[in-house]
């Protein structure tokens, strides 16, 4: 069921480079960066309140709410600078960029979740940062 999931995450993600591009033209990037977030916040919440997870509020701890917390921000500051790149640049590029998220997550995992780096793993990064060198260039 991931690998569904995860496959849907990215069409949506390349629907929303797209979309965005055309929606951003004439729009201050902070401006379409903030409709953006409502219009994720809502949907958000509508499926807590849909699925009835609301409930689960209390029971967060205090280091959960924390990381969620410092979560949101490098979302919300991932998001001005991609909207803000994605203004100026062509979106096949930025995305491109972008996705060496990628890369970096891997490193981090491996270095603050101690996660295993498999030779793998090392070759898929490595092929990545290249992809997007051959993109960008």
């Amino acid at each position: 069921m991931w690998l569904i999931l995860a496959l849907l995450s990215a069409v949506f993600a390349a629907l929303t480079s797209i979309l965005a591009k055309i929606g951003i033209e004439g729009v201050n990037s902070n401006l379409a960066t903030a409709i953006r977030t409502v219009v994720v916040v809502l949907l958000a919440w509508g499926m807590v309140f849909l699925t009835d997870a609301q409930k689960g509020i209390a029971g967060i701890s205090r280091k959960s709410w924390i990381f969620l917390i410092l979560s949101g921000l490098a979302t919300g500051a991932s998001w001005l600078c991609y909207y803000k790149a994605l203004q100026a640049g062509e979106a096949s590029k930025v995305a491109a960029v972008d996705k060496t998220s990628i890369v970096i997550t891997v490193v981090l995992a491996f270095i603050f979740l101690h996660e295993k780096a498999t030779v793998k793993s090392m070759i898929g990064c490595v092929l990545i940062g290249a992809g997007t060198l051959l993109m960008v260039l």
